[in-house]
């Protein structure tokens, strides 16, 4: 029947959208285990508490190739993947609007769990609640969300970067109080004091106005990735050759510029803004162009086949990453929060992505989705989704 809906069968999918969202969760958890394991990214310090010269470069690198890099990825997938779920429900003859809500609310569940019992940097929260705005840009046309995202991310970097400038010389101060107080309840054995600490982090971060600056920020990398599924210029990598590749020039060019430049010129906190926004969408895009052009090539299939199978669950994998940093941070675990270095860290997430690159091959093997997308899929489809591999014979 032309309206029952169901997920997209493997043949069906871009595999290099999927080895983008794999090469995410492992950007994503570059950037996130310095933060999982110590409080510096949230109440400064860093460059006093890490000083050597291994810690400072390893820093300058998470900084130029993955802060702000790979949540702009994963927000450029997003919006490119709630289109094709908006174009097939189309196609079914399903009601859109209804579908998309439910899916939506079911994530903000799920980024609820995670943000407030294990990880108060979650994004899924966040992805819920600015993801409902694109319901009112569902009718829109390509240039409508083009522009859109323009005028979004380019007035509030302008407006906040104007405002970081003015009070530039203050911007160095880092709060003891409260870097001693998270050492205190995350190294600490009891559950509750853990929960404390992880809710007040997260209202540090997500209270006053910073939902409304992240909605001026991450809205338009939705629109943009929205645009991106509308243009087609992914489904067909070798009829739009010519195009992606231009971008792809463009992209590193600004990535090189924005990302890179600044470390040029003392790495000012001013211009951070500037850097993670728009540095951040150009290199994002530019990862995103650079795995597509590179899947079309044999040797290229190989190489990001491992990004593959993590990407096809990214829900699952991004989860098991805070559960396994909370076991090995947190005082119910390890205890480790404080007492390891950026590079440690950067060791710590290859060694645990490529466990579970192995295990999402396995995985994939003998069934057809990652647990936590099954049960996102079976409630949203209000039906228990077939779950195993069926083998012939």
């Amino acid at each position: 029947m032309k309206n029952i809906v169901s997920p997209i069968k493997g043949k069906n999918r871009l595999i290099w959208i999927d080895a983008a969202r794999g090469f995410a969760i492992f950007g994503i958890f570059i950037v996130n285990i310095g933060a999982f394991s110590a409080p510096y990214f949230m109440y400064g310090g860093a460059d006093d508490a890490w000083n050597s010269a291994a810690s400072q470069y390893t820093q300058a690198i998470i900084d130029i190739f993955f802060q702000a890099s790979f949540y702009t990825l994963f927000s450029l997938l997003f919006g490119f993947g709630f289109q094709i779920v908006k174009e097939r429900l189309i196609e079914r003859g399903v009601e859109v609007y209804g579908f998309l809500s439910k899916r939506l609310l079911i994530l903000i569940c799920f980024g609820m769990i995670h943000a407030f019992l294990i990880w108060h940097g979650d994004i899924l929260l966040s992805y819920g609640l600015i993801g409902l705005l694109l319901l009112l840009f569902l009718q829109a046309k390509e240039k409508t969300l083009l522009l859109w995202g323009i005028i979004l991310l380019g007035t509030s970097v302008g407006i906040i970067s104007l405002m970081l400038y003015m009070v530039r010389d203050y911007l160095h101060l880092y709060d003891a109080d409260a870097i001693k107080q998270a050492f205190n309840n995350y190294q600490n054995s009891n559950l509750m004091n853990i929960w404390t600490q992880n809710y007040h982090d997260w209202v540090y971060g997500n209270g006053g106005m910073s939902y409304l600056l992240l909605g001026t920020t991450l809205l338009p990398l939705f629109l943009f990735g929205m645009y991106l599924a509308k243009k087609r210029l992914l489904h067909e990598p070798m009829k739009h050759k010519s195009i992606l590749i231009t971008w792809w020039f463009i992209s590193l060019l600004f990535f090189i510029i924005l990302k890179a430049g600044p470390h040029f010129l003392g790495n000012p906190l001013w211009f951070s803004y500037i850097q993670d926004n728009i540095g951040g969408t150009a290199s994002a895009l530019f990862y995103i162009f650079s795995i597509t052009l590179l899947t079309q090539t044999e040797i290229g299939k190989k190489l990001i086949t491992p990004f593959i199978f993590v990407g096809r669950m990214a829900l699952t994998n991004y989860i098991m990453q805070s559960v396994i940093s909370f076991l090995l941070f947190y005082g119910v675990g390890l205890g480790l929060y404080g007492s390891i270095k950026p590079l440690t860290g950067v060791i710590i997430v290859i060694i645990v992505f490529n466990l579970q690159a192995l295990f999402s091959k396995w995985w994939f093997s003998h069934y057809l989705f990652g647990p936590l997308e099954w049960i996102w899929r079976s409630l949203t489809y209000n039906k228990k989704q077939p779950f195993r591999q069926r083998r012939d014979g």
